[in-house]
């Protein structure tokens, strides 16, 4: 019979390696409450801007399993479980030294990649692999520091690449927010149209004014995207200050595998803005929101709007965050979700079929694109 995921080997008795419950951390949720949970081994989430990551190490979390994090002696990010494979201290209360993480209790030493390099007082190298730390492969790319959400594995994919980034014209704003939410419902919220009428009236939009539109849906292999055909141009302070004469909008709304919100409107000919979001899933109801606002106005320089725009979009940040806390709080008062849904909530089950077939690892599916699947859906907004 195999040992138990949650089986703990020391010493030499540990020659291939530790078994820690890392795996079970990243299998697909036994929850108590009955939520839209989704564990996604074998991804790549960002968890940290780079510019957090100096000369100190630092503490991250994702799919509630801890991590840590420090640049080596050429400056590179390395990642390992925050767990000493000696005593079980977090290495993340050590410090660097010539490029390694030292244990802040007995000063073992680490390099990027978990291999423990030395142990002060042992006579010779340190030897056997139960000595080594469980390391996840890491990218700084954008700006941002990525973890493959796999240890010990060689990605065969690279990062999400953020659009417009040092693009001629545009201007781009950074922030992280957070959201007391599962993933999927922060993904579902930042696609989500009819709630911004209500949650975000005068910001965004205002009441309906009872104008028909269309959303031509496109589910495919890694991806769901929706169009918004027929749409005018929002009434809210926002959308004015983006395009004070108006105009017909362009407006698109995509999910993509694992876990990146974009929300795309280009109003009239010249002016387009565009939020990209990522999001790690820190806990099952914790998730970061690594957001990118990407715009270009004709009429005003980006240095003008920024200090007008960027108040309003952390407003409706701040508002969806609300709501998504209280939701949490409601489900696990109840004891997990109960939905009752229309046709004009457009993205969410779509979300959550990619996200499903990327937990169980569907390779089959994913390789045949799942069938292009497509429709049309009739909204007011």
């Amino acid at each position: 019979m195999a040992a138990p995921e949650t089986a703990i080997q020391t010493g030499e008795e540990a020659e291939g390696g530790p078994l820690l419950p890392v795996r079970a951390l990243l299998a697909p949720p036994q929850a108590k409450v009955r939520a839209s949970v989704v564990r996604l081994p074998g991804q790549w989430f960002i968890v940290a801007m780079a510019s957090e990551l100096q000369r100190k190490p630092i503490a991250r979390m994702l799919l509630g399993m801890p991590l840590v994090l420090f640049r080596d002696g050429e400056g590179h990010p390395g990642v390992l479980l925050d767990r000493c494979p000696h005593r079980n201290v977090p290495l993340s209360i050590g410090e660097v030294v010539d490029g390694q993480l030292q244990c802040a209790y007995h000063g073992w030493r680490f390099d990027g990649r978990g291999a423990c390099r030395f142990v002060p007082s042992l006579l010779g190298e340190p030897g056997a692999k139960a000595r080594n730390a469980m390391s996840f492969a890491a990218l700084e790319q954008d700006g941002f520091l990525w973890v493959y959400s796999t240890p010990g594995e060689t990605p065969t994919t690279s990062p999400y690449r953020f659009p417009q980034l040092g693009e001629k014209g545009y201007t781009a704003v950074r922030r992280r927010v957070t959201s007391e939410s599962t993933m999927h419902a922060a993904l579902e919220n930042a696609l989500d149209v009819p709630h911004t009428q209500y949650l975000h009236r005068g910001l965004f939009r205002s009441a309906t004014r009872g104008i028909q539109i269309t959303a031509k849906v496109q589910r495919s292999r890694d991806r769901v995207v929706a169009e918004y055909v027929g749409e005018p141009r929002p009434e809210g302070l926002v959308a004015r200050l983006l395009s004070p004469s108006g105009g017909m909008v362009t407006h698109f709304d995509r999910f993509i595998l694992p876990s990146i919100a974009e929300v795309e409107y280009r109003i009239g000919t010249e002016n387009h803005f565009l939020v990209s979001a990522a999001m790690t899933p820190v806990s099952d109801f914790l998730t970061h929101i690594y957001a990118v606002v990407s715009f270009k106005v004709r009429l005003l320089p980006g240095w003008l709007l920024k200090p007008f725009l960027m108040p309003l979009g952390l407003q409706v940040f701040a508002q969806d965050a609300a709501m998504l806390k209280l939701q949490t709080e409601n489900i696990q008062r109840f004891g997990g979700e109960q939905y009752a849904s229309t046709e004009i909530d457009v993205l969410g089950r779509h979300i959550w079929r990619l996200l499903k077939k990327a937990e169980r690892g569907d390779a089959q599916a994913l390789l045949r694109g799942d069938e292009v699947h497509e429709e049309e859906v009739k909204l007011l907004v």
